[in-house]
């Protein structure tokens, strides 16, 4: 088994080609055309072999240098391609909301799996765009990981910032042996939202050292508050970790600023990346094709 990693997932690709017990990897030779145009060409005798590509698609361009990499290594003719994508762009539009719109989340999932074989992601936001692949698609949890993380620091209790990450905090507490509880959100816009404490009896947050768990780390707006929230009520120290740290614009600065810490995996190239899933992805692809 080759692996090839992508310009936006290439330290975590050369972990995973470890993982599969030090598996051959190698990264793609690219250019730009004077008209910006991507040139892309893979190298090592892939003819027979199967080929894990990874690549996250943050961007547009990492989407089609994925595309470009998988037609690649079919014409370099590779037996069997498995593709990662750890962050899968465009997930969170896996309805249509308003007339007119494309359901983004499908027509990705229709173009990644086009010359694959499998395709394997990472805490996707939605259950519903799995289920948009017709070929074998399977989803790695970044839980492990920051779970593996947090074991090396204090913690005495779980929250998630909203109702939606209850079996993530779920999770992790089984894992971590630890108490946790969702926070009440009413969201304003897109960079506001009003947290409040759950009206039912929780564990005691005075005094306490409390991880904020989430999914997915935009521009910093819940976490932030839910960090607010949990100091005005005594927490003894406060720390965030997730599996995707976007954070645009200033929101690690603004997070850095009210947390002790910041921890996400390796899906993104980030500052706070510390944990990688990639024992997580390898567990995967060993499981479903050992051979």
């Amino acid at each position: 088994m080759h692996v090839i990693g992508g310009s936006a997932s290439t330290a975590l690709a050369e972990r995973i080609s470890r993982e599969l017990g030090n598996a051959p990897f190698g990264i793609p030779f690219t250019k730009r055309f004077p008209d910006g145009e991507l040139y892309l060409r893979v190298g090592g005798r892939l003819e027979g072999d199967d080929v894990v590509v990874v690549q996250s698609t943050r961007t547009d361009q990492d989407l089609l240098e994925l595309l470009l990499l998988e037609d690649a290594v079919r014409e370099a003719g590779a037996r069997r391609t498995f593709v990662v994508v750890p962050y899968f762009g465009y997930a969170r539009q896996d309805r249509r909301f308003f007339p007119g719109e494309p359901v983004s989340a499908r027509t990705l999932c229709r173009h990644v799996e086009l010359d694959a074989d499998a395709v394997i992601t990472v805490d996707l936001h939605s259950d519903q765009t799995l289920s948009q692949f017709s070929k074998p698609a399977f989803e790695a949890s970044g839980i492990p990981a920051l779970a593996r993380l947090l074991k090396e620091r204090p913690v005495d209790l779980l929250v998630s910032p909203d109702k939606g990450g209850i079996e993530r905090a779920k999770r992790m507490a089984q894992l971590l042996d630890r108490p946790w509880f969702a926070l009440e959100k009413k969201r304003i816009d897109s960079d506001h939202v009003e947290l409040s404490l759950p009206a039912t009896p929780i564990s005691p947050i005075a005094g306490k050292q409390v991880v904020l768990l989430d999914d997915v780390i935009t521009t910093g707006g819940t976490i932030v508050e839910a960090a607010r929230l949990l100091h005005r009520h005594g927490a003894g120290g406060v720390r965030a970790a997730c599996t995707h740290g976007l954070f645009l614009r200033d929101a690690f600065e603004r997070i850095k600023a009210v947390t002790d810490e910041i921890l996400s995996t390796d899906t993104l190239l980030n500052p706070a990346e510390k944990g990688s899933v990639a024992p997580d992805v390898a567990q995967i692809l060993l499981r479903e094709y050992p051979s």
